[in-house]
């Protein structure tokens, strides 16, 4: 886990952060992605994903969570708008070498979730948006719109599943994510954080003309094995981007790791207890 972001001072406010986007993937695949293994397992073992299961992934990021469903039999399509990231999900699941468990039914596509129509292709049966909305604002729109073109390509009654962060009270993790907030204020409604609500998940649900079927809350605690690994796994979720425009990377490290401090133990790992939320709905 040796590659870090790039640290270069913005010349001024408003600037787009400058971030070296392959290490920024790579952190989050060796870092960040491994602390939502627990609300995956959940997911999978409520709606008994096997290989009746033609899965869609839309944000699959580096593909653990593919990865996973694979294992159990899925047939598995994933889709994410992020080059780097999906660069890592074939490295996963599609390696060059040989015939693997995760080879047969796997595809992953560069793009958004209509870039996964194929003429003939069976419906998906189930539709996961597993990156958590509820703390970066604007987020619960821009999941709307990718749930509007993974709808059609879905079979009549479907499950879609969501995920959001769960009460701030209940989420050590969202002291922190203050630290976004409060760097990135110069820059108000461009992204930055905001508390996560109660109904963050229904309401996009709702928007996307999916009927809620149930829910379920799951601890995903965040542990690193120290503070520079949790300062670049938190930056590799893109949550402390704004932040980084309206100020620079250093001072957003800097700010960081004090916000940290409270969750290091004395061998010095950083551990931050977190509850996560997943509604199922159906498709109409």
């Amino acid at each position: 886990m040796t590659p870090t972001l790039v640290r270069q001072h913005l010349p001024h406010a408003g600037a787009a952060p400058r971030v070296d986007l392959r290490a920024r993937a790579r952190d989050w695949s060796e870092i960040q992605e491994r602390m939502l293994v627990p609300l995956y397992e959940a997911v999978y073992e409520r709606l008994d994903v096997g290989p009746a299961t033609r899965l869609l992934g839309i944000g699959c990021g580096s593909g653990l969570a593919l990865l996973m469903a694979a294992a159990r039999g899925a047939a598995v399509t994933g889709v994410d708008a992020s080059p780097e990231r999906m660069t890592l999900a074939r490295e996963r699941l599609l390696p060059e070498a040989g015939d693997t468990p995760t080879g047969a039914g796997t595809r992953l596509v560069d793009g958004s979730p209509q870039d996964t129509e194929e003429p003939g292709a069976p419906a998906y049966t189930l539709v996961t948006a597993f990156e958590p909305i509820g703390f970066l604002a604007g987020d619960s729109e821009g999941l709307g719109g990718l749930l509007a073109e993974a709808t059609p390509l879905a079979e009549h009654g479907a499950s879609v599943v969501l995920a959001g962060w769960g009460p701030p009270e209940r989420c050590a993790t969202a002291s922190v994510l203050r630290v976004a907030a409060k760097l990135a204020e110069p820059l108000r409604n461009t992204g930055g954080w905001r508390p996560a609500l109660r109904d963050d998940l229904e309401d996009v649900a709702h928007r996307a003309g999916l009927r809620p079927d149930g829910s379920g809350r799951v601890a995903c605690p965040f542990g690193y094995a120290d503070v520079d690994s949790a300062v670049r796994g938190l930056k590799s979720t893109g949550l402390f981007d704004a932040a980084m425009t309206a100020t620079d990377q250093v001072q957003v490290d800097k700010e960081l790791t004090e916000a940290l401090h409270p969750h290091q133990r004395q061998d010095g790992t950083v551990w931050m207890p977190n509850v996560f939320r997943y509604l199922i709905a159906r498709t109409p």
